[in-house]
């Protein structure tokens, strides 16, 4: 099996380098491990059907192909977490133990949004076909568009210049480190290296569910994925997409 970030495509301009990943996959030109970096997206995709912007050869801006063999469709979250602990780690190299996961797959540094993580699977029944790993960091941009109000870069963080597609070939072998792990089945001890860069665990925070929003003290993460808080005298349990952090940058 190839190793993942091999080969390493670069791209100067996609609207987006999950759906260039994608395309690829459904038209069988592609495979297990290939990398895509773009040094420009114009239609960038976030989660929850939000964009992911950044500015023109400043960033990492990334898609991986997985083809998930020995792993069940079940285990999607723990493909979640591998990555999102690899990036992780990745990042806190350079940003310092400050770096945590900020459910699902965020990574955050203090209370600023420093990346974010969007897989997209081709599951059908119990066949995981393929994963496209899209992976944004923001690297050497210092200027963010006025509706993100907590974004933060490398440069900001360390006040140093970086070769963002350097940085993405690097990122490349953390992930590849931890896939490994993840196929030796340590799902236990994988998630609970998750609980342990899990932002703001068992602190209070707000929340926003259904155009509710409430206090909650972060309790962890399910098997599944699912985030677990604690409000009142209740223990709830929601869905990626069911509720957001109301976070503000200090």
């Amino acid at each position: 099996m190839s190793a993942l970030g091999q080969p390493f495509i670069i791209l100067d301009t996609i609207d987006s380098t999950n759906n260039y990943a994608m395309g690829q996959v459904h038209a069988q030109m592609t495979k297990h491990g290939t990398a895509y970096f773009a040094r420009e997206q114009t239609a960038g995709k976030g989660q929850r059907s939000k964009t992911w912007n950044s500015a023109p050869g400043q960033n990492i801006i990334l898609s991986l192909v997985i083809i998930p063999d020995g792993l069940g469709p079940h285990q999607a979250f723990l493909l979640s977490a591998v990555v999102a602990l690899a990036t992780h780690e990745f990042f806190a190299t350079y940003a310092g133990n400050e770096t945590k996961i900020k459910w699902p797959n965020d990574i955050y540094w203090r209370d600023r949004k420093a990346g974010g993580i969007l897989i997209e699977n081709g599951i059908r029944g119990a066949d995981w076909g393929y994963s496209i790993v899209g992976i944004g960091i923001n690297i050497n941009q210092t200027e963010f568009p006025d509706d993100v109000i907590n974004g933060v870069s490398l440069k900001q963080i360390t006040g140093r210049n970086f070769d963002s597609e350097a940085l993405a070939r690097e990122l490349c072998s953390f992930i590849n480190r931890w896939y490994g792990l993840s196929l030796e089945g340590e799902s236990g001890e994988l998630l609970k290296m998750y609980h342990e860069k899990l932002y703001k665990l068992g602190e209070t925070v707000r929340l926003k569910s259904q155009n509710r929003l409430f206090e909650a003290t972060i309790l962890g993460v399910t098997e599944e994925g699912k985030l677990r808080v604690q409000a009142g005298d209740m223990e709830i349990i929601f869905s990626v997409g069911e509720v957001e952090f109301k976070v503000h940058s200090s």
